[in-house]
């Protein structure tokens, strides 16, 4: 499990890549409300850079919509390969 500084020292990474990648800012960040989202540094960090923070219930799939439906497709097709080659589904 990755700690605090880990996940805000990466994301401090990939928002410097995503705007020298796009040309634009990042204006809002989706997160559910675990611990390493809602540190001091990281929100100070997203106020000075002027990145609107929304923060979903923890635990509820619901509410990050998209991202949760790619998750599902992945694990569905995974799971389907893994039987078409008569492969124990826990690897």
């Amino acid at each position: 499990m990755k700690t605090k500084g880990q996940v805000f020292s990466r994301f401090q990474e990939f928002k410097s890549l995503v705007e020298n990648q796009t040309g634009k800012k990042i204006r809002v960040m989706r997160s559910d409300n675990g611990g390493e989202y809602t540190s001091k540094e990281f929100i100070d960090f997203c106020v000075g850079k002027g990145i609107g923070r929304e923060l979903t219930i923890l635990y509820n799939p619901q509410q990050n919509g998209v991202a949760e439906m790619k998750k599902k497709a992945i694990v569905g097709a995974t799971r389907a390969m893994l039987h078409d080659h008569r492969l124990p589904l826990f690897l």
